[in-house]
């Protein structure tokens, strides 16, 4: 099973340890298209500040940023898995999951990132600042850039089973399941259940209880079918929709009815 994240926009800080080696990440295929970033987002923010703080979006508040960016060459890091927080990730809670459950995680979850494109848990990385929605000057938009080199490494990357989508729709464009991967592939919605509406903090919070469930559980669906039958085992409500032709994901709404 493949489980694809969105990131969180705060991180925690890069810390002490040894400074990225790019060659060193999970998906050694998106090697070149890494480093392209990082050269363009490294040299974006060690120049006009002012400019820099445009193009990545950032507040003043924020400023800072800018500087953290421009010294990823040397930041120290850390494993992925403790850099990405936010409501999502304090669901998740990694740390506290037991060793069997953090090695299904090492295997199953995959965060994707605009600066990186997509990596493990486990993988090293500094704290960084680069939405899946910058544009860079030399690159254009990350979403679109990303397109090609991930079409040639994820089908592989998934494998034969069942592929769980919980990406938000920005880090979605960077890489859309198609043909047969496409058709074990399910995207998940959470929906307040009296208003049949998407509120962000409770939807990002129940996706990351619904992937500690299923790693603190063992239970690894076969395919869309077999996963809405395990929520539903695990308590979820889930109302899925199978898609009207070959080649198209599953859709799946996940109802909750309290906002927390």
């Amino acid at each position: 099973m493949l489980v694809l994240l969105p990131p969180s926009e705060g991180k925690a800080a890069s810390g002490r340890g040894a400074p990225l080696k790019t060659g060193s990440l999970s998906l050694p295929g998106l090697t070149a298209a890494r480093e392209a970033v990082l050269g363009e987002l490294v040299e974006l923010c060690a120049g006009d500040e002012e400019k820099a703080r445009e193009v990545l979006g950032l507040s003043e508040g924020l400023r800072g940023e800018v500087a953290k960016n421009a010294e990823l060459p040397t930041a120290g890091a850390r494993p992925a898995g403790e850099i990405y927080t936010g409501v999502l990730y304090d669901a998740l809670d990694l740390a506290s999951l037991d060793a069997a459950a953090k090695r299904r995680a090492a295997g199953w979850l995959l965060v994707f990132s605009g600066l990186w494109g997509a990596v493990r848990v486990t993988d090293r990385i500094p704290s960084y600042r680069c939405s899946m929605g910058v544009k860079l000057p030399g690159l254009g938009a990350l979403g679109g850039y990303w397109r090609a080199p991930m079409a040639e490494v994820l089908p592989e990357v998934a494998g034969n089973g069942l592929v769980l989508d919980l990406r938000s729709a920005a880090y979605a464009a960077a890489w859309r399941p198609k043909g047969e991967v496409a058709s074990r592939t399910a995207t998940v919605r959470v929906l307040h259940a009296p208003t049949r509406k998407v509120v962000s903090h409770f939807n990002k919070a129940t996706k990351g209880r619904i992937v500690r469930s299923l790693l603190a559980t063992g239970t690894a669906p076969e395919g869309p079918a077999e996963l809405v039958g395990a929520l539903r085992d695990l308590g979820y409500a889930v109302e899925a929709q199978a898609p009207a032709k070959a080649g198209k994901p599953w859709s799946l709404d996940v109802l909750v009815d309290e906002v927390h």
